[in-house]
């Protein structure tokens, strides 16, 4: 429930043990591998060792690896195997997998087959689109029955195109009249658009023939490269078309016989992946004629395995602790219950390594807060029931394993408001029995109806916004006081919980105790007073002053905080609404067998439209309830993640022989 305490690993080794000691630490894959330009461009060390690493050897593995991506790319639209909704990496044993590296000719022979089918069908596809176009474009002249290549005879001009045929047939034959008497036009074809058409006149005018034609929209049409009449190259064009499309058809099989071995392709990818990292690696270290050397990061707990790998290859090390100020990479470990909210504080931003790790703090508050948006039992039991089957039917990991079980453990909540408020598929339950049954069908709620009772939620929201608040503040002394700041920490925090507090006993505690507004009044003075003195402390002169003030003045933005809490209400409310005009919708139909069939087809397709755009909602703005209102109160981030040499697999997930994860 913490940052992970990493320890600093420094590592001298003999050459001939290097690729030994990297493929053990890779598949343990517990240390972060420093770059060492910094050592390089030390002096002393600069004149000691070099750069390791080989390029040319990098370069050739990525080459393999776009080549195998591109093959894959290929097989995926070919496979005509059963697809999984979501995509997950298959398990495979550690003798699994290298089995298959020690035989991987094969996928070799594969990729190049595919790449090659494809690039084949890329040409196929090509000539396809010019053949069709060729077709298109001589399908009007189909029936002009003169050479296309035929421009001239020995004494007139011949030249072929098209008009609109918003320009009459006889403003063309006057155009041509106006020149000359020894011009000819035929008409060839048309369509809705264009008019297509020959003209035959004397050389000597077909330059002003032309120039006439273009005046009222004439554009010349040359067909380069093709001889002969129109229906015969068309005839030519249909047959090549045909056997381009046969060549395309034969390539596709191929590739969807190809693709039955999709897998192989897979691990072969993986397999370079793993060979590529191991190549890159070697950028981040140094080396002599006869060593090596390279330092990192560890967790402590791993600090033990680490050792034993070291030790057996007989390597050089130290662990030390990081210096007072270093910024180490940030890890985080949390509780089984707390580890999916981790999602949240990922896709914000991790704590920098001096920070406290917020997940834990926020898991209660993003669970209730989510909950409370929903506040259906029905949805929620519907989003809890269909993450549950997800992360029983596929194999997720990472950053979609985490928000699945969140949205699970959000379903959950989401059904305790509902209960709580009276909610399950709105009123869905007094609708039916109206409709099916004849007679009312009452879920009354265990607390109250939000809809008939905005105020009290209201209430309650903000009552919740100020605990989070306050928690926020709360974490803020806590670092402040663990840096030696208590000073800031009684100052900064605890005069504002006195303030506060003071002004919410004095605002309200008259209806509780006589005595609890008099001790919040005082309270508000003392707060007040103490905010004011030492909210300027850090500066000079009538800065003291002004910055008390202005420290003073902050009240507003706690008030405009707790305000925003109200969100909690609105998005509580519009779930409910929404999902009562469906049910109304749904009645309209009336009563009895078809009213109530018309009725559950409303309810259902509106229900998926209302789960999917409140879930939505709850998750954005839970989040940012987290993100702006009680981050903004301790939290800068900024944080680096802890990335350990390790066996970064796309498609296959390696396991221990037992089918257990290796750590």
């Amino acid at each position: 429930m913490a940052i992970v305490k990493l320890s600093k690993l420094s590592v001298i080794g003999l050459n001939e043990t290097k690729a030994d000691v990297l493929g053990s630490l890779m598949k343990l894959g517990v240390v972060e591998i420093n770059s060492q330009e910094n050592k390089l461009a030390d002096e002393q060390w600069s004149s000691l060792v070099q750069k390791d690493g080989d390029e040319d050897a990098v370069y050739s593995t990525d080459v393999k690896i776009a080549e195998a991506s591109s093959a894959l790319d290929t097989l995926e639209k070919y496979y005509k195997g059963k697809k999984p909704l979501i995509k997950t990496r298959k398990a495979v044993s550690e003798n699994e997998f290298v089995s298959f590296e020690e035989n991987k000719s094969k996928a070799e022979a594969l990729v190049k087959e595919t790449n090659e089918a494809f690039r084949k069908i890329s040409a196929l596809r090509s000539e396809e689109n010019r053949l069709n176009t060729s077709i298109i474009s001589l399908k009007p002249w189909a029936g002009y029955d003169v050479d296309l290549d035929m421009k001239e005879t020995k004494s007139t001009s011949i030249f072929i195109g098209s008009m609109p045929v918003a320009v009459s047939w006889e403003t063309a034959v006057s155009a041509v009249d106006g020149i000359t008497d020894k011009a000819v036009l035929y008409k060839v074809s048309g369509d809705e658009k264009d008019r297509f058409i020959s003209a035959v006149c004397i050389k000597e005018e077909a330059e002003d023939v032309l120039d006439a034609l273009r005046k009222i929209g004439f554009s010349p049409i040359v067909f380069e490269d093709i001889a002969g009449k129109a229906a015969e190259n068309i005839a030519s064009f249909e047959k090549e078309l045909a056997q381009v499309k046969e060549d395309i058809s034969s390539r596709e099989k191929e590739l969807s016989s190809l693709a039955k071995d999709k897998e192989t392709v897979e691990y072969y990818y993986d397999s370079l992946t793993i060979k590529r990292d191991k190549a890159s690696i070697l950028s981040n270290i140094v080396k002599t004629k006869r060593s090596f050397y390279f330092d990192g990061w560890c967790p402590e707990a791993s600090v033990k395995d680490v050792e034993n790998i070291l030790n057996e290859k007989g390597c050089y090390y130290e662990f030390t602790e990081p210096e007072k100020d270093e910024e180490t990479p940030v890890l985080l470990k949390q509780s089984k219950l707390a580890e999916p909210f981790e999602a949240i504080t990922d896709l914000y931003s991790l704590p920098n390594s001096k920070e406290i790790d917020p997940t834990p703090f926020l898991a209660p508050f993003y669970f209730i807060f989510f909950g409370l948006m929903l506040s259906d039992a029905g949805y929620g039991l519907i989003l809890s029931v269909a993450c549950f089957i997800l992360l029983k039917k596929f194999r997720l990991e990472g950053l979609m394993k985490k928000l699945i079980t969140l949205f699970m453990y959000c379903g959950i909540s989401t059904m305790f408001w509902g209960i709580m408020f009276g909610g399950v598929f709105g009123d869905f339950a007094a609708v039916f029995g109206r409709v099916a049954l004849g007679k009312e069908i009452a879920i009354n709620p265990v607390w109250f109806d939000p809809v008939k009772e905005p105020m009290t939620l209201l209430v309650f929201s903000l009552i919740l916004g100020a605990i989070h608040l306050f928690v926020g503040m709360g974490i803020k002394a806590y670092m402040l006081i663990k840096s030696g700041h208590v000073v800031d920490a009684v100052c900064d925090i605890f005069l504002w919980y006195v303030l506060l507090i003071g002004l919410v006993l004095f605002g309200v505690g008259g209806s509780l105790a006589p005595a609890a507004e008099l001790i919040g009044k005082w309270m508000s003075i003392i707060g007040a007073l103490g905010i004011l003195v030492t909210g300027g402390r850090s500066k000079k002169g009538i800065g003291k002053v002004t910055g008390g003030l202005g420290s003073l003045y902050g009240i507003t933005s706690y008030l405009s905080d707790v305000l925003s809490y109200s969100r909690l209400l609105a998005l509580g409310l519009a779930t409910g609404v929404v999902a009562q005009v469906i049910n109304t919708l749904g009645s309209l139909a009336g009563n009895g067998i078809v009213g109530t069939i018309i009725l559950i087809i409303v309810v259902v397709i509106g229900t998926v439209f209302n789960i999917a755009i409140n879930v939505l909602g709850s998750f954005v703005h839970s989040s940012r309830l987290q993100y702006v209102e009680f981050f903004g109160k301790f939290f800068e981030g900024g944080g680096v993640a802890f990335n350990p040499f390790s066996r970064k697999t796309k498609y296959v997930d390696i396991v221990g022989d037992s089918g257990v994860k290796e750590k």
